[in-house]
Order: C-alpha cells, then structure tokens, then sequence
C-alpha cells in the first residue's frame, strides 16, 4: 500500500516489517502498549494508519553518527 491516507491490518504490518503478525499483537496488548498507534474496529479487526506507521518508524531511527 503506497498511499499516505492507507491502511494497514495487522498482517500486512507484520509483513512490512517482516515480523510474524503475533509480534504485533504483542505490541498492541503489552502494557503500556507498544508499536505504532492503531485502532480496533473489532475484535478480529485492527488497523494502522500508513501515515502513523511512518512516523512510528521515523521516530525509532537511530543514526550512528548521532548515537555516539
């Protein structure tokens, strides 16, 4: 999905990022959750927003040059 407005479900997340898909539900129920923000539409739908989803990555970017 290449769209800023998109969305991903929980399987197409976990394939992005190449992680199995119970890693992100593990994200989603630890506490305090973890992972990009979601929203659940029921209890076998949740969704993560393309735009939320580059921001969560953005926001976990470490730079090497800047780290040390």
């Amino acid at each position: 999905m290449s769209s800023e407005a998109g969305w991903y479900r929980t399987e197409e997340l976990a394939h992005l990022l190449k992680v199995d898909p119970s890693t992100v539900r593990r994200w989603r129920t630890a506490r305090p959750p973890q992972g990009p923000p979601f929203v659940k539409l029921s209890e076998r739908v949740t969704l993560y927003s393309v735009a939320d989803v580059r921001q969560w990555l953005a926001d976990h970017r470490v730079d090497p040059k800047q780290a040390g």
